[in-house]
């Protein structure tokens, strides 16, 4: 078995159903997660804003222009009278749910329910559709295994408890679809999972059911060795280690979010990412057999570079510690880090609390601070132990200043910060460098 998520531009429209139909239909018990077709959560976000600021008549007249897109859509998905009218009907009772709310006091647990119809309409659309064609589709509600704890992370063993006893009552169907995103959390209300959304639901299955392989299909052919809006002729990357992908993702490759392949590194199964449009070609593969090189890199914008100078730092303790307490009572993570006898220099891209984190520090030094950074980074095998690797980067950064590097935090980056003007330069330099 397998575990198959498409995102919403692969449920887009009618077309764009056909497509995905015909990808999953393989003949084996793969379970797919779909998200919301595209542009339905911003839909939603927008009916719930309207209603957070007492606007009925906004989110009414949202509710009803949405209502009519997916008219279209399904009276241009099905070809069968029978399973348009039971689309239709299904479709038309979530919408009087939405304009029910409406109605009604308006509060967090109301905008979550809002935000899960998305996904509970494409879902239903597709297990209609493909049951049309004569497929033993069975709808698994995400709501009925899909927990999140106090903590409001992923409870692993009632997933894994709750999703098999299904499987298992369930075991004739030819294919599973369900939800990514949406859960219940530990009070039994309807929530989303946050980190990662449906790639995160698709991992934590594949994790919990022991998935022989967990497919990502979107509409990019996996992860890019550069940044192709900057750098021309990139090439897909065709395998990454999990730590490697997880740097990249962090560090700007927006396909994946950094935290939601965990479960499936965890259960040591293989990730692949795939292309909608072309889903012939072979994609990323992401597991646990490392290999040599370096693989790609990427940039993470808006980042702000802090330095902290102190005579009183020189043989000191307890400093580090200090300054580290005030970003924690900020909540504010710390991206690069170097230290010197006197000096300590750090990143953030979270700048919300940036004024009062300046002026507690100044409490215990001179501060100064450079806006409109970014950070690069250079993802492969870096252990210390291969030679030659962080030549090749400094080399290729000779002629543009840089304002820290960071190496051997991870056996698999150098992180460089330079700034934002200075980063396509930086991309394109390393570009040459590294894989021309």
């Amino acid at each position: 078995m397998k575990v198959l998520k498409f995102g919403g531009t692969s449920v887009g429209s009618a077309k764009r159903f056909q497509e995905v139909s015909r990808i999953i239909t393989s003949g084996k018990k793969d379970i797919v997660v779909l998200s919301a077709m595209s542009g339905t959560t911003n839909s939603l976000v927008e009916i719930a804003g309207y209603l957070a600021n007492h606007n009925q008549d906004g989110a009414r007249d949202t509710i009803a222009s949405l209502h009519g897109k997916y008219n279209g859509v399904i009276q241009e998905l099905y070809s069968q009278p029978e399973s348009k009218a039971q689309a239709q009907a299904y479709i038309d009772g979530i919408f009087q749910e939405l304009a029910d709310i409406a109605e009604e006091p308006f509060g967090d647990i109301q905008e979550r329910i809002i935000l899960s119809k998305g996904e509970l309409m494409s879902t239903y659309m597709m297990t209609t559709f493909l049951q049309e064609k004569g497929v033993n589709a069975k709808l698994l509600p995400a709501l009925s295994f899909m927990r999140t704890n106090a903590l409001a992370e992923p409870d692993m063993e009632s997933i894994k408890v709750s999703l098999n006893e299904i499987l298992q009552k369930e075991k004739e169907a030819d294919l599973y679809i369900t939800q990514g995103y949406i859960c219940l959390n530990a009070r039994g209300e309807v929530d989303n999972l946050q980190r990662g959304g449906s790639d995160y639901s698709a991992c934590i299955i594949g994790a919990v059911t022991g998935a022989e392989e967990i497919q990502i299909w979107t509409d990019i052919d996996g992860m890019h060795n550069n940044d192709p809006r900057v750098v021309e002729n990139t090439s897909a990357v065709r395998h990454l280690y999990f730590d490697e992908a997880a740097e990249l993702a962090y560090f700007g490759a927006k396909i994946l979010h950094p935290t939601c392949i965990l479960p499936a590194r965890y259960a040591n199964i293989p990730v692949r990412l795939l292309n909608t449009m072309e889903p012939q070609a072979p994609g990323t593969l992401i597991d646990s057999v490392p290999d040599s090189g370096i693989k790609a890199v990427a940039a993470k914008d808006n980042i702000v570079a802090i330095k902290i100078k102190s005579s009183r730092m020189l043989l000191a303790y307890g400093f580090l510690r200090k300054v580290f307490e005030i970003f924690e009572t900020y909540r504010t993570s710390i991206d690069m880090i170097c230290t010197s006898e006197v000096e300590v220099s750090l990143t953030i891209d979270d700048t919300r609390y940036l004024n009062e984190i300046i002026h507690d520090l100044k409490k215990y030094g001179t501060v100064s601070v450079d806006l409109d950074m970014c950070i690069v980074c250079v993802v492969g095998d870096m252990d210390w132990t291969n030679c030659g690797y962080e030549s090749k980067v400094l080399e290729a950064v000779k002629d543009i200043p840089v304002r820290m590097v960071s190496y051997g935090g991870s056996n698999y980056n150098i992180s460089l910060l330079v700034r934002e003007e200075d980063k396509a330069a930086t991309l394109r330099s390393l570009s040459k460098y590294l894989f021309e």
